[in-house]
């Protein structure tokens, strides 16, 4: 399994953080081992494994041991037609040795073998979505608290430019005359940035501590220490193709794997159903002795043991000739409910393949706007550099100034937002082809 995560995150991750920082893959192996729903998973795959038997589905015989210990009172002294007259006790102890073994029944014991064997691949196919959604869960969280540190990183630039102004007017309305305007204005644009500032820190503390949360970090929320991430927020997307992400959609998504598995066993409901029309016939055999011991009561000299021995054996045919047309309904009901399964998988198909065209289309429009928004920020931190020095020559006013700087800002917050946005599309595409249970297959 771990072999199938590095594989299915590989061209996500970037391998070159140190001990005390997280990697996007680090966090999906902590979050796979301690992941109580992939525990829960993995204990049912172990259910249906012990069930996937031929003795489970009754192709074997039944052998059982009883025992009864029996204790009965006779009394007889207002009996005249009795020839033991007086009290009697007789204790008995019979073992009983029963074997019985269902001969035919329909072809139910294959049909139910074949029904143990599709539950056994649905509780793998439940256990793969688990994954599937785990690692998705694991790297849209990591990346989104990438997306909130680099946010945070660019207002504590800007609050910290404010904050050398500030200081530069403050020394320079002590030694010189300025205009106080000025330097009211900088005091408030920085309150405004070391607000946005702290804001954004919180919501990268928030983002942090939500991505421990699904890793199932052990550690108490108030004394776990929140992880540094070392995998960048860029990085090079590989090339998709629709129509092959159509033809892996239908091949390899494993929530439709799933509805198949779920056809299949309706199918086979049907044939189980079917199995209930035909006679059944059984075989059966036993071995039962009896000891008993009887004493009179009332004369210790009258007592006597009694042994016998029980063997049977013989053929049981049955068949239901009437029960109220019961079995034919719940042939015929399990074959409707076959044909809505039938319908259920077409509807998820044309569902996800919609949802998959649609992706698509706003995957290249994501793309298209982290091209241009790329291009824009390049722009704007030249226009943004520039600004400041003829800020510093005195030929462009705080006014313009603090407009280049919230031009700046907004650019590279939405840069930033675009990255994000194109890889949670990204994410959702190959999870939607079936990328993730491929490579588990392979591996």
């Amino acid at each position: 399994m771990n072999k199938w995560i590095l594989w299915s995150a590989l061209f996500l991750l970037v391998n070159n953080g140190f001990a005390q920082q997280l990697t996007a893959k680090d966090a999906i192996f902590t979050a796979l081992d301690k992941n109580f729903k992939m525990l829960i998973a993995k204990e049912q795959i172990g259910i249906a494994q012990k069930n996937n038997t031929w003795s489970e589905a009754g192709a074997f015989p039944t052998v059982t041991l009883s025992l009864g210990f029996n204790t009965g009172i006779q009394d007889n002294r207002n009996n005249p037609f009795t020839f033991l007259p007086g009290v009697f006790m007789n204790n008995s102890l019979s073992p009983n040795l029963a074997l019985n073994y269902n001969i035919f029944s329909g072809f139910a014991v294959k049909i139910t073998k074949e029904r143990l064997e599709q539950l056994e691949a649905q509780s793998k196919g439940n256990a793969l979505v688990i994954i599937e959604s785990t690692v998705h869960d694991v790297l849209k969280a990591y990346y989104s608290a990438k997306l909130s540190e680099e946010k945070m990183k660019i207002l504590e630039q800007i609050k910290a430019n404010s904050s050398k102004r500030l200081q530069y007017y403050e020394i320079k309305e002590k030694y010189a005359k300025t205009s106080s305007l000025e330097l009211l204005q900088f005091q408030n644009q920085l309150f405004t940035d070391s607000t946005n500032y702290l804001l954004q820190k919180i919501n990268h503390t928030n983002a942090l501590r939500n991505l421990l949360l699904l890793m199932n970090n052990s550690e108490e929320p108030s004394k776990e220490a929140l992880p540094s991430l070392s995998d960048p927020l860029e990085f090079s997307f590989p090339e998709l193709n629709l129509d092959q992400a159509l033809s892996d959609l239908k091949s390899n998504n494993q929530q439709l794997k799933n509805q198949y598995i779920a056809q299949e066993l309706q199918q086979s409901a049907v044939e189980l159903q079917r199995s209930f029309l035909f006679p059944t016939l059984s075989f059966q055999a036993g071995f039962s002795p009896t000891e008993s011991w009887i004493r009179n009561l009332q004369d210790d000299n009258m007592k006597a043991n009694t042994s016998v021995i029980n063997y049977s054996t013989g053929f049981n045919l049955r068949y239901n000739l009437f029960n109220n047309f019961k079995s034919k309904r719940a042939f015929e009901v399990a074959k409707i409910q076959e044909e809505i399964a039938s319908m259920n998988t077409e509807s998820m198909y044309r569902s996800l393949s919609v949802t998959l065209v649609n992706l698509f289309d706003l995957y290249k429009m994501r793309d298209e706007l982290v091209k241009v928004s790329t291009r824009n920020m390049e722009y704007a931190q030249k226009a943004w550099d520039l600004a400041q020095k003829r800020f510093e020559n005195g030929t462009l006013s705080s006014v313009e100034l603090l407009n280049f700087q919230n031009a700046y800002q907004n650019t590279v917050l939405q840069h930033y937002d675009n990255l994000f946005n194109k890889l949670d599309t990204f994410l959702e595409i190959y999870k939607l082809s079936g990328g993730m249970s491929l490579e588990y297959g392979k591996n």
